[in-house]
């Protein structure tokens, strides 16, 4: 029997676009993306093209800082789900499946709490 923890799940691709531009790798993208255009196309970098790769690094930035946010927010539930006897062991994992299966997760403990009340 392997365990749930030795073959790593297929991720939707917009997944992993948003989990790459939380990586450092992406501001080498942008910022090689701006010499090749001036490179290649120089009258047309301009005040536009500034304003639009500000707005790529910014929201780069932004997205980083909210992917960190998110992971140490994760490592403490996770810590908290350890030490609690009463919690259930797979929630620890939930943050790895897809947003929508998530929801799906979400409303269905939502129904059953309002069904034992």
């Amino acid at each position: 029997m392997t365990s749930p923890h030795a073959v790593k799940p297929v991720t939707h691709w917009t997944t992993r676009v948003g989990q790459a531009t939380a990586h450092p790798a992406a501001f080498a993208v942008v910022v090689l993306y701006a010499v090749v255009w001036t490179v290649f196309e120089r009258r047309t970098f301009d005040f536009n093209a500034i304003a639009t790769l500000a707005v790529w690094m910014m929201t780069l930035f932004i997205q980083r800082s909210s992917r960190r946010d998110t992971l140490a927010i994760h490592a403490k539930l996770d810590e908290l789900l350890r030490t609690d006897e009463k919690a259930r062991s797979e929630l620890s994992t939930l943050d790895e499946k897809e947003p929508e299966a998530i929801a799906i997760h979400r409303d269905a403990e939502v129904r059953a709490s309002r069904r034992d009340q």
